[in-house]
């Protein structure tokens, strides 16, 4: 089972940056492909950002493609997400997920088997 906590949300003004973060439990965590997703109000859950366990592959969603950047510290257990040029349109929960199956897509949401349960971020105009 893996636990995950995701830290770093908040109100932040239009061209702003924050930095996402998600701690895992678990001894295997290096070897599962991570993910960030985000649910705005009254909309579907979208992909935003996902990278592999060797974090020699990283996908974007094109929206926030230039933007945002992820990364993962495996010795710490720690995936992150680095946002800049934020946009009021980026204001969402989002959520950290993670993918242990091999072959799994880290960027469909059906394909992650644990879920953190997110945190705010506000973009203000």
């Amino acid at each position: 089972q893996v636990q995950l906590v995701e830290s770093g949300g908040g109100l932040v003004q239009a061209g702003g940056s924050l930095r996402l973060s998600c701690a895992a439990s678990g001894r295997t965590f290096s070897r599962y492909a991570m993910g960030w997703f985000r649910q705005a109000p009254g909309k579907e859950r979208e992909f935003v950002a996902a990278i592999r366990w060797r974090a020699d592959n990283t996908y974007y969603a094109d929206s926030v493609k230039g933007r945002f950047t992820i990364s993962r510290d495996n010795a710490k257990n720690t995936v992150y997400l680095q946002m800049n040029s934020l946009k009021p349109e980026d204001t969402a929960v989002y959520y950290c997920a993670a993918a242990h199956k091999t072959g799994a897509d880290p960027q469909q949401d059906y394909d992650m088997d644990y879920w953190g349960k997110g945190t705010l971020v506000t973009v203000s105009s």
